[in-house]
């Protein structure tokens, strides 16, 4: 009784470790981000100097930032939208209850617990110019040879560091789409079918308008963490050649650990921060997502 009275009339006390973890691991994080973004590490002096608006101005004026943005938009748009079509047209083949599909259903989940710093280990050994799998198919139909190493190309590497992420990534894509192709109502396909309406038009009529949130909802999640991508980079290429696979979140690894810039390391991850709550936002309101 006394537990129902105090859940009832007090429900903030039951919120309270919510709340001290969402303080402890992001709110002062936050702050204490944009505290150093106005401070840069003196490593002669070994302390934190206050700047100003230094690496603000640095930022804007960065022209390796920009290239890194712009192979981190273009990552961004191809990555996420050959997940969501290869995600859709496998979620619509395997959305049957025909014998060995409830199979294929449940090892889709397997690449999702795959550590991703392991899956770029694992296409970093497909891809490789020597002894990889992937070589070794393209020789053999005449796409490519080992003379022009994949990751050690600059026109390649990042469509090879895309490959790891879309193997990964699309079985969840494909299970969100799965799961919302199961909660639709049969009503409107019945009337379709008596209508003698085609495959292709029920889908463009009925599937999609009926998915619509949900695409929403899986491009939102998805298309975030995409942004921030930095693992697969990271292992594969570390930006090689050159900088042809910079993305935003490697460049800001590499100034606040390799370079030793804390204080622009900070301002590059709030800049990133900036971006994705613009661009997540935008899609929102566009969307018309309600959570």
């Amino acid at each position: 009784m006394k537990l129902g009275v105090l859940s009832a009339d007090r429900p903030l006390v039951w919120m309270l470790p919510l709340v001290a973890m969402l303080v402890a691991f992001t709110i002062i994080p936050l702050i204490y981000n944009i505290w150093l973004s106005f401070h840069e590490y003196a490593p002669f002096r070994r302390r934190l100097e206050y700047v100003g608006f230094e690496n603000w101005r640095m930022l804007f004026s960065d022209s390796r930032m920009w290239e890194a943005l712009g192979t981190t938009m273009f990552y961004f748009t191809v990555v996420l939208l050959v997940e969501l079509v290869l995600g859709m047209a496998i979620a619509l083949l395997l959305d049957a209850e025909e014998f060995g599909f409830g199979f294929l259903r449940s090892i889709l989940t397997l690449t999702l617990v795959v550590p991703p710093a392991i899956v770029g280990m694992m296409y970093l050994l497909i891809e490789d110019a020597e002894f990889g799998v992937l070589t070794y198919v393209l020789e053999i139909f005449g796409i490519l040879d080992k003379t022009t190493p994949i990751l050690a190309t600059g026109s390649l590497a990042l469509w090879g560091v895309m490959l790891a992420d879309i193997w990964q990534w699309t079985p969840f894509m494909v299970l969100i789409f799965l799961a919302g192709l199961r909660s639709l109502p049969s009503e409107p396909y019945e009337a379709a079918m008596l209508d003698g309406a085609s495959a292709f038009m029920t889908f463009r009529r009925i599937t999609l308008p009926l998915l619509s949130k949900v695409i929403a909802v899986a491009t939102l999640i998805r298309g975030i963490d995409i942004f921030r991508m930095f693992d697969y980079v990271f292992v594969m290429t570390s930006g090689g050649p050159g900088t042809a696979t910079y993305t935003l979140s490697l460049y800001s690894w590499q100034q606040t650990f390799s370079f030793i810039k804390w204080g622009y390391g900070a301002t590059l991850s709030l800049f990133t921060l900036v971006i994705i709550l613009v661009i997540a936002n935008l899609f929102i309101a566009l969307a018309k997502v309600r959570w």
